[in-house]
């Protein structure tokens, strides 16, 4: 990492053509890749990222320059040439750098790489024998291992200087089921902002079997009818949805600009009183939480949406000037290739009072999503499309048979106002989120709910 002189000089070249904000952020970062395949490793790399972003800001206007030079005379070079694109008037300034101690709120006890990678390997390798022998329909199984052990220093004109380390670990568990030239596949994707202890501590009986299940329910399964019902969409990574369609439109990159449906509505309300939003970066050891955010932020708990009134926005540094307001530690960057902008961390509806089988008991009919899987948004509007990796029809308060091809179509904004039952069984899911500074772990989360009416999109009509 850099010394504290270094950062200093690198700020003022910064600011030396009249920028009023300049922030360093620097990154070192050690990551692994195991993939296995049909039993055997096809591939396992791991590596190292270094380097250091230059943010400037004069005004409403933003430069970013990166680089993986460390050598003095390098660095101030970038920072002067980043600074030839501010048109200001330099001006006396006195920078005071005072370093933070952080509070860790995520304990580690077994650092990826002090763990040996056969170790790693070994632990696939039972996960793959036991998704491989749940069924005699299970053709294949894959199983992926990642880590990473990040640490990053963030010092910026305003005094801030700051370091932290991140270390996540996951798991990606998939499976194919096939009879003949038929094919329908089932994943499970664990991970945490833990180390080795994360594979440990994990049930990896049950995150292998259910992963074959999936894949061999739906190869048993009839093909979804279509039409507008009520959809049950269970917990955990049921939350993609909003986390896509309603998520997004809540990050001050799109509300700052007015590209939002829920641009100027703070106060309004935009769901039931039975839905609260939640985006929090501070719960201990989840895949999307970290002690500060990308711009040295500490991590905080915003209360979004609650009992259906909006109460605020994601909020990164540059968002903040445009909208007027304060940050609330939402910036976040895939590396230091990329510019910080506001994102979500772990991001959930809230636990309700209705407990599942009263949701089930109380639909006549519908459509049950027990497991999401990935899909499309257009986060100007809202409007979504995804698919259901495992579904069933909901007959007369009854789960009943299983069906695939399943689509959910429709609109985030529209879809949250139909929410009419939140039940009390909370649980995370975790990927990776991508958008304009790159691809970031972030949890996505709710209890099961029931939305009163969603076009469905299936091979057969009701």
């Amino acid at each position: 990492m850099l010394n504290q002189a270094m950062i200093e000089d690198l700020i003022t070249a910064a600011l030396s053509t009249g920028g009023d904000f300049a922030e360093i952020f620097v990154e070192d970062k050690f990551n692994t890749n195991i993939a296995l395949v049909g039993g055997k490793i096809e591939n396992s790399i791991s590596g190292r990222d270094y380097g250091i972003g230059i943010r400037i800001f004069h005004g409403l206007n933003s430069v970013y320059a990166y680089t993986n030079e460390h050598e003095r005379e390098k660095l101030i070079d970038v920072a002067l040439q980043a600074a030839k694109a501010i048109k200001g008037t330099p001006g006396d300034f006195t920078l005071n750098l005072t370093r933070q101690t952080l509070t860790n709120q995520h304990p580690i006890i077994h650092k990826p790489r002090e763990v040996e990678k056969i170790k790693k390997v070994n632990t696939m390798r039972e996960v793959y024998d036991i998704a491989k022998n749940y069924n005699e329909l299970i053709s294949q199984v894959t199983v992926g291992y990642k880590d990473e052990q990040q640490r990053v220093q963030i010092a910026n004109s305003e005094g801030r200087f700051v370091e932290d380390e991140r270390i996540r670990t996951r798991l990606a568990i998939q499976t194919v089921a096939s009879r003949g030239n038929e094919m329908q596949t089932g994943s499970y994707l664990p991970g945490a902002h833990k180390g080795f202890e994360f594979i440990e501590q994990l049930d990896l009986k049950h995150y292998s079997e259910e992963a074959a299940r999936i894949a061999v329910t739906m190869l048993n399964a009839e093909e979804c009818p279509s039409g507008k019902f009520p959809v049950i969409i269970d917990n955990e990574f049921g939350g993609v949805i909003f986390h896509e369609a309603c998520g997004h439109g809540l990050e001050a990159t799109s509300v700052a600009k007015k590209n939002s449906v829920f641009a100027d509505r703070v106060g309004e309300q935009v769901a039931p009183s039975i839905v609260t939003y939640i985006d929090d970066g501070t719960l201990p050891n989840e895949w999307g939480s970290a002690n500060v955010d990308d711009e040295g932020e500490a991590t905080r708990k915003n209360v979004l949406i609650e009992n259906g009134i909006l109460k605020g926005y994601l909020v990164d540094k540059l968002g903040a000037r445009r909208m007027g307001t304060e940050s609330t530690g939402s910036s976040r960057r895939e590396s230091y290739k990329y510019a910080p902008t506001s994102r979500m961390s772990n991001t959930f509806i809230a636990p309700g009072k209705s407990t599942p089988e009263e949701i089930i008991a109380n639909t006549e009919f519908g459509i049950y999503a027990k497991y999401m899987g990935g899909g499309s948004v257009n986060p100007a509007t809202g409007d979504y499309n995804f698919a259901i990796n495992e579904g069933y029809i909901v007959r007369d308060g009854k789960i009943a048979e299983p069906v695939r091809g399943a689509t959910l179509i429709g609109n985030g904004p529209k879809t949250l106002q139909k929410v009419d039952m939140v039940g009390n069984n909370l649980a995370h899911g975790q990927g990776m989120c991508g958008s304009a500074s790159g691809s970031i772990p972030a949890n996505v989360g709710q209890p099961m709910i029931r939305v009163s009416e969603i076009t469905v999109g299936g091979r057969k009509g009701k």
